[in-house]
């Protein structure tokens, strides 16, 4: 590794040290080094990433604000820039606060997101018990969290909160826009068939098939960008001493390449 790299000028990495942060009190610290470019940001590079979290978020609230969208997907957004946020202080200071700031901010998130795909279409009393059920979910995931301070439980949480959301959304989207799941609903609130309903019929469906192939390759590509971080992030774990090695040889700032945590 060191000869690949060894033509392209580099710094060397600096040792770990103690920073404006220290001591350390997260129940987790990744592969990335301590405070080796600043003494403001243990892992600067897990903490500069999420900006881009933050943009994304805001640019999400923006959008809500100008086309006028649920307040549900909203408040989503704002979730969303809360996890970055609270990701960014938890690298940059590694202290356990600012940890679970970062851990619970992603299971509240995915819990509004979990009450936006199962309310939706439902009546008021169903939507009030799914709220006050998923309420007393986070709350009882943030008690027992913080008492366990086990974030393998945090992440089979969030893990299971996220395949929920997802297949239910798959579901809705398949029922709400297939035209065999749409013909009997159609045909009830209008049973009168001639050449021009059907005609008209015939353009919907060629356009709702459209609708779903293309929704069904944005879920594909965000799915294959989750896994493919999924997968950076597990190598970044299993084989931290291996890159920590290549990164030293490499020097910075080619060394940032191999942050896995980071980019995922």
């Amino acid at each position: 590794m060191a000869v690949l790299f060894s033509w392209l000028p580099s710094l060397p990495y600096p040792p770990e040290q103690d920073g404006y942060w220290s001591p350390i009190t997260s129940t987790l610290d990744w592969c990335e080094e301590n405070y080796v470019v600043t003494a403001y940001a243990a892992e600067i590079i897990n903490t500069l990433t999420n900006l881009l979290f933050i943009y994304l978020a805001s640019k999400g609230i923006r959008n809500c604000l100008k086309y006028g969208h649920d307040t549900v997907f909203l408040v989503a957004f704002v979730g969303y820039a809360l996890v970055g946020t609270g990701s960014f202080l938890f690298h940059a200071t590694l202290k356990y606060p600012m940890q679970l700031v970062d851990e619970l901010s992603m299971i509240y998130t995915t819990c509004l997101m979990c009450f936006a795909t199962f309310a939706y279409g439902k009546s008021l009393r169903y939507s009030t018990f799914l709220g006050i059920g998923l309420v007393s979910l986070a709350l009882f995931v943030t008690l027992y969290y913080h008492h366990l301070q086990d974030p393998a439980f945090h992440q089979n949480v969030y893990a299971l909160l996220t395949a929920v959301v997802l297949f239910r959304a798959m579901y809705m989207m398949e029922m709400a826009i297939r035209p065999r799941f749409k013909s009997e609903e159609r045909k009830s609130l209008n049973p009168r068939s001639d050449w021009a309903v059907d005609a008209v019929r015939k353009r919907e469906d060629l356009r709702d098939q459209e609708i779903l192939r293309a929704m069904w390759k944005m879920i594909v590509s965000g799915l294959s960008i989750f896994l493919g971080g999924f997968a950076v992030w597990h190598l970044d774990n299993v084989h931290c001493s291996r890159l920590r090695k290549w990164r030293h040889e490499m020097g910075m700032p080619w060394g940032f390449v191999l942050e896995g945590h980071g980019w995922w």
